[in-house]
């Protein structure tokens, strides 16, 4: 006998004949010997519907009264899952988050999930009930409502799934799988037979729409097997879980997050200490932030830019205005008109020159790059909003997306990567149990340390479209292997792109920046002793306080960080080689409990 959780989103329950759609479903398991889990989300767009009520009301409804009023579409949709399954003759009960006893934290309208009881469920499923539980939903230690924030639904039910040692969970949505982009926007978009966590992650946390990233976190996490498929037919999905898909696609997929709006402070001191205050003030306004550049300092002063959703840029400026002025640091700038472009794959950790064909690409369409973050399995770019659907075709069909693995002809040179992490170890029976108290905690599972890197800096490009697809073939021609790139934003001033490869000689550096100034008009600098820190795990974007947590410990001991990029899967700073390994040791002290 398995046990299979089911989740169904507001599109396949958005009436009475797919409710009862989908309580046929669940009967076909528990008909062929399996016990059933269901989670379900409001019907249809009401969650959209009460939050226009509370508009209609006031500007600034209490976040606390908010979630009282969005759970109210769930627990309608229970009932109504739990009346039809009975009416065709199969036991059946509703459960609202409270009465199952999903506790989390008490952050209002993002809440997080610190526990889960099982006892109550296991009874039900014991007495061959199949057990309907309201998504996106929880209850804090005050007893209060809470919710998880959108996409909450897949949250609760990978979290169920791993809570119960589910053998699968299948998540029933209007698409019938993941697909290598969003096939509304790229018709051409193919869907995977399967895809790895990790590069469901940073797909999910890039903007595509079917999984919700911190449902994967949890999948990855507890290893839970996920099937994404359709509501309204049978045919195979996706399958996410461990390994990628067969062939291990140099890109994978690729990803357009429109809401995306950017912040830059100008002239921030570089100094130990000065990243810390902004991160602080971000994390207590509860605002995840996406991208995240700091580039090399020129006299004393560095820019420091970042990207969060376009709905948190209020909440977001607030609290950087309040850290630029402790700071010391210059103007605050703001735009909530650009889009995000990711590219994301295992197998870039293996080639060399994916970045540069993400470039040329996008160089060819006349397309400008604001921002640029890298890590060893996505590439992220920041384009104008009007420019981003063109933005996402272009790369989609430069990468042959559109092809199985097996039949794309595009080759790129065999790299060295970074030691492999350690996998996750799944967690079952006593010892799931014991780790239910920290379900969406951050999970660490390497703090790194490279020492043999050097970083150069080239000030002053021009701000148009090409550059950066030019300045990596230069690279590319003197056989340098890239690492990090970053390109902090220009906004109407001249760009600054910086990136860090393995240490060479003085020579080849001299060259190649002689070479870069002549052909660019700039001015590059470099410190051929640089050491590169990284942090690996799961949960590192979605959760606020870590990028706080590194800074704070590298500030106490007035280490200085000169540059830093991010993904769903690693934040990685560059710091002086002298400082390499004293900062090596503190981080690991304070992520030693967050470690598996």
């Amino acid at each position: 006998m398995a046990l299979i959780v089911q989740k169904f989103g507001g599109t396949s329950v958005a009436d009475t004949g797919k409710i009862l759609a989908a309580a046929n479903k669940a009967i076909r398991e528990t008909e062929n010997g399996n016990q059933v889990v269901m989670v379900l989300s409001a019907m249809g767009k009401n969650t959209d519907h009460l939050i226009s009520l509370a508009h209609e009301i006031t500007e600034k409804p209490s976040t606390r009264e908010m979630d009282m009023l969005m759970s109210s579409g769930e627990q309608v949709t229970v009932a109504l899952m739990a009346i039809a399954l009975e009416s065709l003759g199969h036991k059946a009960v509703s459960y609202t988050a409270g009465q199952i006893g999903i506790r989390t934290d008490n952050a209002f309208m993002k809440a997080r999930i610190k526990s889960i009881s099982t006892d109550r469920m296991r009874q039900s499923l014991n007495e061959g009930k199949i057990i309907i539980a309201a998504g996106f939903q929880g209850i804090d230690d005050d007893l209060n409502i809470t919710t998880l924030g959108r996409g909450g639904s897949d949250t609760t039910a990978v979290a169920l799934a791993a809570a119960l040692g589910a053998d699968t969970c299948d998540i029933y949505t209007d698409v019938d799988g993941v697909y290598t982009t969003d096939p509304r926007v790229v018709p051409e978009a193919r869907k995977m037979d399967k895809i790895s966590y990790d590069e469901m992650l940073e797909m999910a946390s890039m903007g595509a729409g079917v999984m919700h990233s911190r449902s994967i976190e949890f999948a990855k996490k507890f290893g839970v097997r996920v099937h994404v498929r359709s509501s309204f037919s049978d045919t195979p999905g996706t399958i996410i879980g461990p390994e990628p898909e067969d062939g291990q696609a140099v890109v994978c997929g690729t990803a357009l997050a429109k809401n995306e709006a950017q912040i830059t402070v100008r002239g921030v001191p570089d100094v130990p200490g000065a990243a810390m205050k902004f991160f602080s003030k971000i994390a207590e306004a509860n605002v995840p932030i996406d991208m995240i550049v700091q580039n090399a300092s020129e006299g004393g002063k560095t820019d420091i830019s970042f990207t969060v959703s376009g709905d948190d840029l209020l909440a977001a400026l607030d609290a950087v205005k309040t850290a630029a002025a402790e700071v010391g640091a210059g103007e605050v700038l703001s735009n909530d008109s650009v889009s995000k472009i990711s590219i994301v794959g295992l197998g870039m950790e293996h080639r060399r020159g994916v970045a540069r064909k993400m470039f040329h690409v996008l160089a060819e369409a006349g397309i400008n790059i604001e921002m640029i973050t890298t890590s060893e399995i996505k590439v992220s770019v920041l384009v104008s909003r009007e420019k981003a659907v063109e933005a996402l075709r272009a790369v989609h069909s430069q990468f042959q997306l559109d092809r199985p693995v097996a039949e794309r002809t595009l080759r790129f040179e065999t790299a060295d990567a970074l030691p492999a992490a350690e996998p996750y170890a799944v967690k079952h029976s006593s010892e799931l149990v014991a780790y239910m108290t920290r379900m969406e905690d951050t999970i660490i599972d390497a703090v790194a340390l490279d020492s043999g890197q050097m970083r150069m800096t080239l000030a002053g490009l021009p701000d148009v479209p090409g550059n950066a697809a030019e300045v990596f073939n230069q690279v590319a021609d003197s056989k340098i292997v890239v690492d990090m790139i970053v390109q902090s934003d220009a906004s109407g001033n001249d760009a600054v792109i910086s990136f860090t490869a393995p240490r060479m000689e003085d020579d080849r550096l001299t060259r190649l920046a002689a070479g870069l100034e002549k052909t660019h008009g700039c001015k590059a600098s470099w410190n051929p002793h640089v050491a590169k820190l990284t942090v690996r795990g799961t949960g590192l974007r979605s959760h606020t306080d870590l990028a706080l947590r590194l800074f704070g410990a590298l500030a106490k001991a007035e280490i200085n960080v000169s540059i830093i990029n991010t993904s769903e899967r690693s934040l990685n700073v560059i710091v002086d080689e002298s400082s390499g390994g004293k900062a090596l040791e503190l981080l690991k002290e304070e992520f030693k409990e967050d470690m598996l």
